[in-house]
């Protein structure tokens, strides 16, 4: 009787003990790969052709490539915060500046899945810039750091255990190496450059730059790959690629314009097997990521959060996820000198699939920043430094240039109202067409009802404390660069 009860207790065992691995194999591993500044459409599976990206192609052939797919603000720190917590930044506190505080108690993805049982870490560039040792965190927000990189990661990694890896590259973000575009084989005379930039040498060839970045990005993202197949859990993992905001030029990052806010993404699983790859043209917004991974991971009991999971329209449940998106900034850089250094330049907006519409809250502010602050090196400080701003400061005045330099650095009305289909690069505001006086009135309330929905601080003209929060580091941006002084 004693042999049989042991016997009913091994093989009890031994099942919870099979059970227990089904449940581990069954979750899959997940490869979050962030560019930095990466706007779309620059890569070839968007039908760029100055730029070759050959690994993203192969993703597109196991996945789904979005082709609206948005930041939840045009700033590194505050779209990566909310990336991580899978809500707007200004429901984030002081994490919603560039360089703010992203509270240990805000619940994150990462903290969930390493509580399921994830091995969660990141290589390179996590949720930054930003000190967290000054937010209660003992490791960055994204995980523990992989120093050594990802196949060193996947070598220790207990078998069977489900593990999730951010890889953060620099790319394309500034500084770029000068002329190394056209050293690397991109025809300069093949490249679109934005019709909010003068098509000019300089620009060109600092465009190309920034394409070779790109494309040394898609050679990164071959590697990875090839580190999961030599490890065997290629067909076990989801890819998903992304960046955080868009292009480092005017009119650009740090702007609720397409090409600071509209970025790629592609989600792949190769065990999928299948044989067109998928295109989907509903709205996206960053923030959805979270939902989705923990879904991924099937954890039931997930926080209050904004973003809505991706799930329901990858595995064809769903063909509509988001019919707009609604995107927020606040402030950049330490570049205005109002509230000590502090003054952001507040905006929020609606895009839908014909028009978009934004709100600046404080107009009398220099979007771009000061063109100076008295003892600092500051330049123009939110519009990252480099030979296209260079060219456009020296050449302001002349007549191709000075309507491209008014879109990029001068002061804007309280509202902007775009017709996206005539104008895909935000350049003539419609605000005050009679045309559009209709549209333009039922987006100004949909924007109104969604920030009173959310507790936005900046509806009814308040928000102030937002530009009194302080940044946990500080950098100067120049004309040509940056220059850190903590």
């Amino acid at each position: 009787m004693r042999y049989l009860s042991f016997l009913l207790g091994v093989l009890l065992l031994a099942a919870v003990g099979l059970f227990a691995c089904k449940k581990e194999a069954s979750r899959p591993n997940i490869l979050f790969i962030l560019a930095d500044d990466w706007s779309y459409p620059y890569a070839s599976i968007y039908g760029d052709k100055s730029v070759k990206t050959p690994n993203l192609d192969r993703l597109a052939e196991h996945g789904t490539v979005f082709t609206n797919a948005y930041c939840a603000s045009p700033s590194c720190t505050p779209s990566r915060a909310a990336m991580l917590t899978g809500r707007y930044p200004h429901n984030l506190g002081e994490g919603v500046n560039l360089c703010g505080r992203l509270q240990h108690s805000v619940p994150t993805y990462v903290q969930i899945l390493e509580k399921e049982g994830y091995a969660v870490a990141f290589d390179r560039k996590g949720w930054a810039p930003g000190d967290y040792t000054k937010m209660g965190y003992t490791n960055n927000p994204a995980g523990d750091s992989a120093k050594l990189g990802f196949k060193p990661f996947l070598d220790q990694l207990p078998k069977g255990r489900p593990f999730f890896f951010w890889f953060g590259t620099n790319d394309p973000h500034r500084p770029f190496d000068l002329d190394n575009g056209k050293k690397t084989g991109i025809d300069l005379q093949k490249i679109r450059v934005p019709a909010f930039l003068p098509d000019v040498p300089e620009v060109r060839g600092d465009v190309a730059d920034y394409l070779s970045e790109v494309e040394r990005f898609d050679r990164e993202i071959g590697d990875l790959l090839k580190t999961l197949e030599e490890s065997g859990q290629l067909n076990n993992t989801i890819i998903v690629v992304t960046s955080d905001n868009g292009m480092p030029f005017p009119h650009a990052k740090a702007n609720l314009y397409d090409y600071g806010t509209r970025v790629p993404l592609l989600i792949s699983r190769f065990s999928d097997n299948q044989e067109q790859p998928k295109r989907h043209d509903s709205f996206v917004n960053l923030i959805d990521l979270t939902p989705t991974f923990l879904d991924w991971a099937g954890i039931k009991e997930q926080p209050n959060m904004d973003g809505l999971s991706l799930v329901p329209v990858l595995d064809g449940q769903r063909t509509l996820h988001r019919s707009e998106v609604f995107l927020e900034r606040e402030r950049h850089c330490l570049c205005r000198a109002e509230f000590d250094y502090g003054a952001g330049y507040p905006m929020r907006a609606i895009r839908t699939n014909d028009y978009l519409y934004i709100r600046n809250f404080r107009p009398d502010r220099m979007p771009a920043g000061d063109e100076t602050i008295p003892g600092t090196p500051s330049i123009f400080g939110d519009v990252d430094g480099g030979p296209t701003k260079v060219y456009m400061m020296d050449h302001r005045n002349d007549a191709v240039v000075k309507p491209l330099f008014a879109l990029g650095f001068n002061k804007r009305p309280a509202e902007e109202f775009y017709v996206v289909k005539d104008d895909p690069y935000n350049l003539h505001n419609q605000a005050n067409n009679p045309q559009y006086a209709p549209m333009k009135k039922e987006l100004q309330e949909r924007l109104a009802m969604w920030m009173k929905a959310e507790n936005d601080p900046r509806q009814n003209g308040g928000g102030d404390q937002i530009d009194k929060y302080e940044s946990t580091t500080h950098a100067w941006i120049t004309r040509t660069g940056i220059i850190f002084w903590d």
